[in-house]
């Protein structure tokens, strides 16, 4: 096989369709939410199904967040494995199968947590914790009115005694997440609806709190809610994911400061692409199907060359379409294109490296070492 060295490259010579990483932006995405969330007293607990990346991990915690998120066990045991502590897996653990490897990551890192939205669930954990001699940390997950997961807010504070009383579970706190509430285009409305759901969420809390329960974590938000449940007292800190990298669908959404765009974040994650057929007026073909972008939500939207008039859509598993409008100068064969990719978490999935650029510069190769841990 050949083999290239691209350190170095400029990243237009790269071989497509591959995922780039501006870390110049990415850094500024890190900064500026662990400073908005500081400026609350709040601490961050960034989700790494985003960007699925150890490396990306590790420059999150040493911008001083104080844990890291995944949803699946086998996640778990990737960040366990390159060192990282300290993580909450925010997905139900429920088959033996899956406890047993909790329990061998938990030897690892005593500091893992996990959620808890059942009380069978609950007898199974502490089941397991015991025979191995261990004591897990758990959050009572709280349902946020979405369905998915979770207790009710009314049955939350039963969930919480009686995990107290289970003697090798350690009970932290609470996670309410309202992925449903994350996209919401209207900054209005997602304004009002994150604070019915995750207002109930912090009387949870306080229930807690006036029956003598241990919580110290109130988890949750997202980042298209951070700066709203910011402003929730009880919270102490958030999920976010799509900060670090963005994508089409959190671009397109309102913001407290513009009703059109969700500006605070740049992208930092592009997708290149090639374009391969040029034997049309009207479109061109492009080397980026299904297999290279998630199709679902906003679609993809060409940020290179600026202004081109350029509209991505799907072609099958292979092949994008891009359309060219009246004033759109058609591209050459072979030429490179932009992309800003629909939705970042399960794109990323699809690659097994990321490229790190800077000033258009390929500076490192990182692996998408979490990718296909949906276990």
């Amino acid at each position: 096989m050949v083999q290239k060295d691209w350190i170095g490259v400029s990243k237009w010579e790269l071989d497509t369709p591959c995922l780039v990483i501006d870390e110049e932006i990415l850094e500024e995405n890190i900064r500026t939410m662990q400073g908005h969330a500081a400026s609350f007293g709040k601490q961050l607990r960034p989700h790494v199904k985003t960007h699925k990346c150890s490396h990306i991990g590790k420059m999150q915690i040493e911008a001083g967040c104080t844990g890291l998120c995944v949803a699946k066990v086998s996640e778990a045991e990737a960040l366990v494995k390159n060192g990282i502590r300290g993580t909450l897996i925010t997905s139900p653990v429920v088959t033996g199968f899956k406890m047993e490897r909790l329990m061998d990551c938990l030897q690892e890192d005593p500091e893992l947590m996990v959620v808890i939205g059942d009380s069978a669930n609950a007898r199974d954990l502490d089941a397991a914790a015991r025979k191995r001699g261990v004591k897990l940390s758990v959050l009572v997950d709280l349902d946020p009115g979405s369905g998915r997961t979770g207790v009710s807010f009314k049955d939350g504070l039963s969930l919480g005694r009686l995990i107290e009383t289970l003697p090798s579970l350690r009970l932290c706190g609470v996670q309410c997440y309202a992925g449903q509430v994350q996209h919401i285009v209207s900054f209005d409305e997602r304004y009002q609806a994150s604070l019915h759901w995750m207002g109930q969420a912090a009387e949870v809390v306080r229930q807690f709190r006036q029956s003598g329960l241990p919580c110290h974590i109130f988890t949750g938000a997202g980042t298209g809610t951070y700066e709203i449940d910011c402003r929730i007292p009880e919270l102490t800190d958030l999920q976010v994911g799509s900060y670090t990298l963005m994508d089409a669908e959190y671009l397109s959404i309102a913001s407290s400061q513009n009703p059109t765009r969700f500006e605070k974040f740049p992208p930092a994650l592009t997708l290149l692409t090639t374009v391969i057929n040029t034997n049309h007026d009207h479109f061109v073909t492009v080397d980026a199907g299904l297999k290279a972008l998630y199709h679902h939500g906003a679609t993809p939207y060409v940020l290179h060359p600026p202004d081109s008039g350029f509209e991505y859509d799907w072609w099958g598993d292979e092949h994008g379409r891009i359309a060219l409008s009246h004033r759109s100068k058609k591209p050459h064969i072979g030429e490179v294109l932009e992309l800003v990719v629909s939705h970042c978490d399960p794109t990323v999935n699809l690659f097994d490296q990321l490229y790190f650029t800077r000033k258009g510069k390929v500076i490192g190769i990182w692996p998408v070492d979490l990718r296909g841990k949906c276990q």
